[in-house]
């Protein structure tokens, strides 16, 4: 396994970012997990904090992990379109750098925690035909519980991420509405797994989006388990995610 540290420059954010990757060595073809950091940390924080190189090296596969600072995986309201890089610019550039990258929805997986887990469920919803599954992790999937009953409101980056909780209702960053669109429209989603500690002052995010899922009739895992929002819990789950995905 062969651990990269990238740094490029980003046509849609208009700068050089940071990326840090995980690259099977000696292997045509490999599967991909874009792994995604929560809000106070960055691409650095799942390889300094959990076993994930061990897992990856384990199971073959390679490990994204890009940088999107505070942004919440967004399109900012004021601000830059984090979102396009995530989603179509990073994988673009990444399967250039590296050609056994697969483009195939079979072999390619999202997640993250907190607002990664936010942006792994944003990302595989808005485009389900690109991921064969998708985890949050203690995701911040709720903005409005987040909003209302968490304190977000005082928080003035809200404001240049969504613009306000009328312009984010419903519309193309709401999990929620993204999941009973594309339930309508017939797609077939990715697999989904959500897990929270049972101690998590958020599980009221994950409790909500699993109710939402179960009143759509979708098919989705999700584990409560003693833990609160620590690495100890997200080391944990990601093992048990790759092991589902990837059979390691």
């Amino acid at each position: 396994m062969a651990f990269m540290q990238i740094h490029f420059f980003s046509y849609t954010l208009g700068r050089e970012v940071a990326v840090n990757a995980l690259i099977p060595q000696g292997a045509e073809h490999y599967k991909t997990l874009w792994l995604l950091h929560g809000l106070s940390d960055d691409h650095t924080a799942w390889q300094r904090y959990t076993t994930i190189e061990k897992v990856a090296n384990e199971g073959g596969f390679a490990v994204v992990m890009p940088n999107v600072d505070r942004s919440f995986y967004t399109n900012m309201y004021h601000g830059d379109n984090y979102f396009d890089y995530i989603a179509d610019e990073l994988p673009a550039v990444m399967r250039c750098f590296f050609r056994g990258m697969s483009d195939k929805r079979e072999d390619n997986y999202i997640a993250g925690l907190s607002m990664g887990g936010y942006g792994a469920f944003k990302a595989a919803l808005t485009y389900p035909e690109r991921y064969a599954a998708a985890c949050s992790l203690s995701g911040a999937l709720d903005i409005r519980y987040l909003y209302e009953d968490y304190g977000l409101e005082r928080e003035s980056f809200f404001i240049n991420i969504f613009g306000s909780l009328e312009l984010f209702e419903g519309g193309e960053n709401d999990v929620f509405a993204l999941l009973e669109k594309d339930v309508k429209e017939g797609k077939e989603l990715p697999y989904l797994q959500m897990a929270c500690g049972m101690q998590d002052a958020i599980l009221p995010c994950s409790d909500r989006f699993y109710k939402k899922a179960k009143e759509l009739g979708v098919d989705i895992e999700y584990v409560q388990a003693e833990g609160n929002h620590n690495w100890t819990f997200w080391n944990e789950h990601i093992r048990r995610f790759t092991a589902h995905v990837c059979g390691k």
